[in-house]
């Protein structure tokens, strides 16, 4: 696939026009395979949020939106999953270039976008209030699902389409409006995306994007009075922030926050199966994922048969440019993060560790001038490390033996985070068991990094507050309101609750 090969000019999206930032100001974007500019993306400020959010309020409480039923609102969601399927190589395209992530990857990932904007146009109008049977005489009464109102989705930038989808197809399923702000680094898949929600026919100021930075941008839609919730994906202290900020008017809000996944491999597991999984679990996406599984925790009697065949098979990962199919470890997606993750490894280095694999950026030809690490194995490793209980966000995996498995249920639970797990082994017994003890948001057993709009995604402890996709996540964007109606004439005593 090829990459474009001039600078592009982005504009963002508010009220249904295509705008620049009101100072007329822009920045770069950079493609993490070249190191080279490719965009440039109007720097956004507080006085932008403010037109995006009254496009966004108008919409809701007095505009064409707010007079659509829940089966019209189904049908733009139905349609705008048909063109995401038609451009997808396209999107998928623009996303490569901009945060350096594989072709083979994201084509398969934007294709499979369609399914959640389908799953929540389904759903729109599923959704049911109830006649409670109360307990009082002459009263009728029953609850109804009403949209939270105005959303700002604030998204990262190793998977901006995708984790802006698990947000964008229920908020609008529930009849909310949105403020989107993508991540710097990568705005442009999501400018992109708009240019598809306007060929669907959404009303004007349903879905409004504004791009710049956390300090102009981020921080006045968590402060701002018309936003109703605030959905984001991204680091834990960035979430905290957010968090603190957001409590001037008591947003709502879901987070979906960092990791330190652990894989555990027990005696009984089929090793081929679980190399090839560990190996997915840390070094596709270049590790750049918040499901990362950065901790390998392998029972004591297959360790070293287990690490020979694993670094056999990850000395084979071909490195290069993301844009073509064969390519199985791309670069880093920006520059601060490639220097943070080098960063890591001298820490770990440091604290004792040991490498039995990389350590270092990445110097082969074909890596050209991008921000590439060679795929990194620690060995030595105690769980107290530092490299054990932070998040590293790159090609990093450290390695950690137990010898008993309540041992190692204490070990995976032992970090601030909760959101996956993966478990090998062979003992159903054992796999309940495992779902059971790790305190993860998800768990994958014989298997990892799979995802769907029909299961619920999100983290226990510091990974976050909430749930996206599955059935539930319709409701973290609607208030459930309660009604009551009165059949007798005559008011009883005022002074005394009934």
């Amino acid at each position: 696939m090829a990459r474009s090969q001039e600078i592009k000019d982005f504009r963002c999206f508010i009220d249904g026009e295509w705008t620049d930032a009101l100072s007329k100001e822009t920045f770069e974007s950079f493609d993490p395979f070249t190191g080279k500019v490719w965009a440039n993306i109007p720097k956004c400020d507080g006085r932008d949020v403010d037109r995006a959010v009254s496009a966004a309020r108008r919409a809701f409480d007095t505009g064409d939106w707010s007079k659509l039923n829940a089966t019209q609102r189904g049908h733009l969601l139905r349609r705008l999953g048909d063109l995401i399927a038609r451009d997808a190589d396209h999107l998928a395209a623009t996303e490569v270039q901009d945060n350096g992530k594989l072709y083979a990857e994201m084509r398969g990932q934007v294709g499979y976008m369609p399914q959640w904007f389908y799953y929540f146009a389904g759903m729109a109008d599923k959704v049911e209030g109830a006649v409670q049977p109360i307990d009082k005489p002459d009263m009728f009464t029953y609850t109804r699902h009403e949209p939270v109102g105005v959303v700002a989705a604030i998204t990262p930038w190793n998977s901006p389409l995708l984790l802006l989808t698990w947000k964008l197809a229920p908020a609008l399923a529930a009849g909310c409006t949105m403020v989107i702000k993508p991540s710097e680094f990568t705005s442009a898949s999501t400018l992109e995306l708009m240019r598809l929600v306007e060929e669907a026919g959404f009303p004007k100021g349903v879905v409004n994007v504004i791009t710049g930075f956390g300090q102009d941008v981020g921080e006045a839609i968590s402060t701002h009075n018309g936003i109703d919730k605030i959905a984001f994906t991204g680091g834990e202290v960035s979430g905290r922030r957010i968090a603190q900020q957001a409590t001037g008017n008591f947003k709502r809000m879901t987070l979906e926050l960092g990791g330190k996944s652990a894989q555990l491999v027990f005696p009984d597991a089929n090793l081929d199966n679980a190399v090839k999984g560990v190996v997915s679990g840390i070094f596709a996406a270049t590790g750049q994922t918040c499901i990362a599984g950065s901790r390998l925790l392998v029972h004591r009697s297959i360790h070293d048969a287990f690490l020979e065949k694993f670094l056999e098979l990850a000395k084979t990962a071909r490195m290069g440019d993301p844009m073509e199919m064969t390519t199985q470890v791309g670069p880093v997606t920006t520059q601060p993060q490639f220097k943070r993750v080098l960063s890591m490894i001298d820490m770990a280095k440091a604290e004792g560790a040991e490498v039995a694999m990389g350590g270092r950026r990445a110097d082969r030809p074909e890596c050209g001038d991008g921000w590439f690490i060679e795929p990194t194995v620690f060995v030595g490793v105690r769980n107290d490390m530092r490299i054990a209980q932070e998040e590293v966000f790159g090609p990093v995996l450290s390695v950690i033996p137990f010898n008993e498995d309540e041992e190692a249920y204490q070990m995976a639970n032992d970090t601030p985070y909760g959101l996956a797990a993966g478990v090998w082994t062979s003992d159903m017994a054992r796999a309940f068991t495992a779902a059971k003890r790790l305190r993860a948001g998800t768990v994958w057993t014989n298997t990892y990094r799979a995802v769907s709009y029909m299961m619920p995604f999100g983290g226990f402890k510091n990974s976050g507050v909430g749930r996206e996709s599955g059935q539930d996540a319709i409701y973290d964007f609607l208030e459930t309101k309660s009604v009551w109606l009165a059949f007798n004439k005559d008011v009883p005593n005022p002074f005394v609750m009934r």
